[in-house]
């Protein structure tokens, strides 16, 4: 309220017409009620900045797991086809051996 007065003080010492001074300080008002944040709105959105991330990351870590599970599943099977390519590979190669033999 300060500010308005003084701003409303000012612009009568410098000759504006009370009305237009007027409406320049309901303008002013009216802008800064709806286009600034206040500390509340800012703690407000601090909070449910920070309540996302905390989903956001249980969400990255959860997925994370699931991907370890997954390359180790995958881990597995890719080292149980190799050891039954290379049984497969010994045994025709045995076979071979014998046959010229």
């Amino acid at each position: 309220m300060k500010m308005e007065l003084a701003m409303y003080q000012a612009l009568r010492a410098i000759d504006v017409p009370e009305l237009k001074a007027e409406a320049v300080i309901q303008a002013l008002e009216s802008d800064m009620l709806t286009l600034l944040a206040t500390k509340s709105d800012l703690t407000s959105l601090d909070q449910r900045l920070t309540a996302e991330i905390g989903k956001a990351t249980a969400e990255i870590a959860n997925t994370n797991h699931r991907l370890t599970v997954e390359i180790a599943k995958s881990d597995l099977k890719l080292s149980i086809r190799m050891a039954s390519m290379l049984a497969v590979t010994i045994g025709i190669l045995i076979a071979a051996m014998k046959a010229f033999l």
